[in-house]
């Protein structure tokens, strides 16, 4: 049984305490409608990192008086040049070009010049002269110095590894992490689009929500006007001028709240973009739609798995794995050195002589302290992992295709759906004001066709991001999003 049904404590609800509860539900409707409203949270994409480099950037020049005209795919270009995950993904490429050269220096022969000029005196009472003269039967006294002499040598040298497994193999593990670093630059070069076109659309769709939430504050002051005319002829009662005096405001606190979260959103676009701090822009796009029709979705995941950048990043990570496997073990190979050297050598530069020498050698491990098992184990772990994130990627994939068509096709039916309520919902309003003006009813139904129709708009634009959003995400999900954005949003293929 209810709270309020027990038989020894009844419940009396007389006529003005049904008047009173009425007056306050009327009162609370606007507001529980804009609670409602403003604590949806707005859709978003998951970018890397909790706070990844890909929302901020390194601002590009000085801000000026001009208002910047800032298009969709001007904005992409600003952020592919200035983007701070792009950026430092560019490091990581030199960085691994240099690791690259590093092994391969080790593979090339080495050069070298040394020109060098010596004077010097020789201690013999170090040396042991002092008794090893009388042992050979030499009388008289040993000086304990030598006399100064000198010697001028000039010389080139040259060394290199004929043979050695380990280096080689090391090389060529470093030139697929180059390739791999490579790819993920145009993986982050993907991402890049996927954050500046995410931002973009959430900045239109906030303008969008500007635009019909004045126009809602322009209704609702009408509506209040009108219910202060009817009130000050004895057509309405006072109810209905405060009903349509807290709707107003409600409308209001909607358009600051939305002209608030449009310039923050600015902000953020201008973040990721590189815009330079303070730089007055304005968005010159609206928010599109075009239908687009899927393809099968075996032609999108053969698309992904042939021109994901990330993907082929990591399967040249799993080939420099293979190859660190192969260089730990050829730690256990013999290797071939060669060394030379010629050059000019005597007491001074005039009166000297050519000498060279070239030496060989085959260096045979026998026993390393088990250095060589210790590599292999480490390689043979990195190899595994890196399998593992590859085939962990090859799902990941499959699941952002199916679901960004999945949300393709979602949207597009909840922007149909959402444009037809529009629709009815404004008719619906258009309908309860003429009935509030003919005096039929009282404004409590314009009210809640008020309600109606923001509620309408706002699932309106939300589909409309959201439908766009899918296509930016499906672009980058088959590895196209640099080139096919744009495309995508015309309901291209």
């Amino acid at each position: 049984m209810g709270l309020f049904s027990k038989p020894e404590m009844p419940l009396l609800l007389t006529k003005p305490c049904l008047k009173v509860l009425a007056f306050t539900l009327t009162l609370l409707l606007p507001v529980m409608s804009l609670v409602a409203q403003t604590s949806t949270p707005s859709p978003s994409i998951s970018l890397p990192g909790s706070q990844s480099p890909f929302t901020g950037s390194e601002p590009e020049g000085k801000a000026t008086s001009e208002v910047l005209q800032l298009s969709f795919q001007e904005a992409i270009d600003r952020g592919l040049r200035n983007n701070l995950g792009l950026l430092l993904s560019g490091d990581q490429t030199i960085m691994a070009r240099g690791e690259r050269w590093k092994e391969l220096s080790n593979l090339l022969p080495n050069v070298s010049a040394r020109v060098q000029e010596n004077a010097q005196t020789q201690s013999l009472a170090a040396l042991g002269f002092e008794k090893l003269f009388p042992l050979l039967g030499l009388k008289g006294a040993v000086p304990p110095v030598t006399p100064a002499f000198n010697y001028f040598d000039a010389r080139a040298s040259f060394s290199q590894s004929v043979l050695d497994f380990r280096d080689l193999e090391k090389e060529r593990a470093a030139s697929e992490s180059l390739k791999s670093a490579q790819y993920s630059y145009k993986d982050a070069r993907e991402l890049v689009v996927l954050a500046v076109g995410n931002s973009y659309l959430l900045a239109i769709a906030t303008a969008a929500r500007i635009e019909t939430t004045d126009a809602q504050v322009n209704n609702a002051q009408a509506l209040y006007n009108k219910a202060i005319d009817q009130q000050k002829a004895g057509l309405s009662p006072a109810i209905d001028t405060l009903r349509s005096q807290v709707e107003l405001q409600t409308r209001q606190q909607q358009l600051i709240a939305a002209r608030n979260d449009f310039a923050k959103q600015k902000l953020s676009l201008a973040r990721v973009i590189g815009l330079a701090p303070g730089q007055e822009f304005l968005l010159t796009e609206k928010a599109p739609y075009q239908a687009l029709t899927p393809l099968p979705i075996e032609v999108y995941l053969e698309r992904a798995y042939a021109s994901r950048s990330d993907f082929q990043a990591a399967q040249a990570q799993v080939r420099a794995a293979e190859l660190s496997h192969r260089a730990a073990a050829a730690g256990r190979y013999p290797t071939l050195d060669v060394n030379a050297n010629y050059g000019d050598i005597g007491v001074t530069p005039a009166h000297s002589n050519g000498t060279w020498q070239v030496d060989g050698g085959l260096n045979i491990p026998i026993f390393a302290g088990g250095k060589v098992h210790s590599d292999i184990l480490e390689a043979d772990a990195q190899l595994k992992q890196a399998r593992s994130q590859l085939g962990d990627l090859r799902g990941r994939i499959d699941y952002e295709v199916r679901a960004a068509l999945l949300d393709l096709s979602s949207a597009a039916e909840q922007v149909e759906v959402a444009r037809s309520s529009v629709e009815l919902a404004e008719e619906a309003f258009t309908q309860s004001r003429d009935r509030f003006a003919a005096g039929v009813t009282d404004n409590l139904e314009v009210v809640q066709a008020q309600e109606s129709v923001a509620s309408a708009h706002e699932s309106y634009i939300q589909s409309l991001y959201a439908h766009n959003l899918a296509k930016v995400e499906l672009a980058y999900s088959i590895g196209d999003a640099e080139q096919g954005v744009k495309r995508y949003l015309k309901g291209e293929h």
